[in-house]
């Protein structure tokens, strides 16, 4: 066989392996409104710059005459490229090919571009479109879902780790993904789940659909497992490459900071205004954080779950900041355990990735009742409180209005190491609300008086003098507790200039294994 032979040889076989398992499923993953596997990549990618991995590996089992089929890439497609120049690795799970099953040689091939990422400092991309465990390789494929939990598992805050479930995913498939910083799901085509509904109903009787049990809006709402709802692979795709321009390319790097024309003393007039006079009455902190970042832009995370706490990305003077924000729009902006745990995983990610934490505090305080008691609300909120009180990042903390009790401990105070923590005159800093506080303080007197009006008359004295002393900013100033009381027009030029004090910060946690968060 001559070199040209060969070559042409190579060629038939490139050709092969790029249809999976054929024009037919092909065809079939098109109708279902899903891309194919190399489709996904070449649309996540920057032009040109895939470079693909194990192209000709195949399958070893000889069970159950799977021996008589083979397909090249055997159901996954590996490799790295870049997004807007910067490497990243990438698995994309190919359903025409087995149902995208896990084999072991599938679970190896995942295994290769993990290893080779943490090697050389890279984020991981994985795309989930899979049937689950390949049933006829038995405990081969369970020990390949192994090998690729160990992976994440090590990986995890050395490498930022993002995953997009693009079709099934299902079983011990779910586990990886759970494993990940981020995991992204369509509103159609996309679910996830440890037990399907077929077995559900075997088990407990109960009917339910897939789209019900674990599909997209499930899980970004309700159960807090995905962190990004997007309405096609397309929009899924963009998201990726978006969340990557906040992210650094491992624990060692920094966050890019990008060009940024948006003035840094640009001031906001409308935050002078923002605040409702009657402290009861409900804002958008959205607003704010609109109001404060670079062109107005956040890329807000987990937007449909616990929406009593916002949490996501933005840049001040193109500096990439996660933000944590409690929501009054929603709950009065109660923390409680969904909320709680929300934002514990998203401060701890930004800690892992050198990524400032800028905190805007309006908490009127813990959910009560039995509900969040038995639920644990204790040990959520300690996570909070954990993962503020690690953090060593850059930590700027702004109260916008409410700073009540125990929430107001976690909400990244000063004895939590914030680093610069500030205060709107609007503040308010206290143990608790006026109305309670008079009735725990005054409660014997209260119930000495009979007469309706003269009670209320001195629930409405003590409630006056109780806000003139706490329910304000400048007692917490008073301790140092607060180390200024801003004008809140300003508040995007004192972040600003806080980042870049804290830019050189330096603090170290004492040795240890690791620590023991209250899960």
């Amino acid at each position: 066989m001559s070199n040209q032979d060969k070559i042409n040889k190579l060629i038939e076989l490139r050709a092969e392996a790029k249809l999976g398992g054929g024009i037919k499923r092909i065809e079939s993953q098109h109708a279902k409104g899903k891309f194919t596997a190399r489709e996904r990549i070449e649309m996540l990618l920057d032009e040109g710059s895939f470079e693909e991995f194990d192209m000709f590996v195949t399958h070893r089992c000889t069970n159950f005459g799977l021996e008589k089929t083979k397909f090249m890439g055997d159901g996954v497609v590996t490799g790295h490229g870049t997004i807007d120049g910067r490497v990243v690795y990438v698995f994309s799970q190919d359903f025409t090919v087995f149902g995208g099953s896990l084999s072991e040689t599938f679970a190896q091939k995942i295994c290769k571009v993990m290893d080779m990422a943490m090697k050389v400092g890279a984020p991981v991309i994985g795309i989930n479109d899979s049937g689950g465990a390949r049933i006829q390789e038995g405990v081969t494929s369970l020990a390949g879902y192994a090998e690729i939990f160990e992976r994440n598992i090590l990986a995890s805050g050395v490498i930022p780790q993002i995953s997009a479930i693009f079709g099934p995913c299902a079983g011990g498939a779910v586990y990886s993904p759970a494993l990940t910083d981020f995991i992204m799901m369509t509103e159609e085509n996309s679910y996830m789940f440890v037990t399907g509904p077929k077995v559900v109903k075997t088990v407990t009787g109960e009917d339910i659909t897939t789209e019900d049990l674990g599909g997209g809006k499930v899980h970004a709402s309700k159960s807090g497992v995905s962190h990004f709802l997007v309405e096609n692979e397309e929009e899924g795709v963009l998201m990726i490459r978006k969340l990557l321009s906040y992210l650094p390319q491992n624990n060692l790097e920094e966050a890019p900071i990008t060009e940024c024309d948006d003035p840094i003393d640009r001031l906001e007039d409308s935050l002078n205004e923002i605040i409702p006079d009657n402290p009861n009455q409900p804002y958008d902190v959205k607003d704010v954080i609109h109001s404060l970042a670079d062109y107005g832009e956040f890329l807000e995370v987990h937007r449909n779950y616990a929406k009593n706490i916002v949490v996501g990305f933005a840049k001040f003077d193109g500096q990439p900041v996660g933000i944590v924000a409690n929501q009054p729009n929603y709950l009065a902006g109660v923390l409680d355990i969904e909320a709680s745990r929300k934002a514990a995983r998203f401060v701890r990610f930004l800690d892992c990735f050198n990524i400032p934490i800028i905190t805007l505090v309006d908490v009127p305080g813990f959910l009560p009742g039995s509900g969040q008691e038995y639920g644990g609300i204790i040990t959520h909120g300690a996570k909070l409180m954990f993962a503020y009180g690690e953090a060593t990042v850059p930590k700027i903390t702004i109260t916008l209005r409410k700073s009540y009790g125990g929430a107001h401990d976690v909400m990244s105070c000063k004895q939590l190491r914030g680093d610069l923590n500030y205060a709107w005159p609007s503040a308010e800093i206290a143990v608790m609300g006026a109305a309670g506080a008079v009735e725990v303080l005054e409660g014997r007197k209260l119930r000495e008086i009979e007469d309706p009006n003269e009670r209320a008359e001195f629930i409405a004295k003590h409630e006056e003098e109780y806000k003139e002393k706490f329910a304000n900013p400048y007692q917490a100033a008073s301790y140092g507790y607060i180390d200024d009381v801003i004008e809140p027009r300003n508040t995007r030029i004192r972040i600003i200039r806080g980042l870049q004090s804290l830019a050189t910060k330096k603090l170290v946690n004492p040795p240890k294994k690791h620590s023991n968060i209250p899960l």
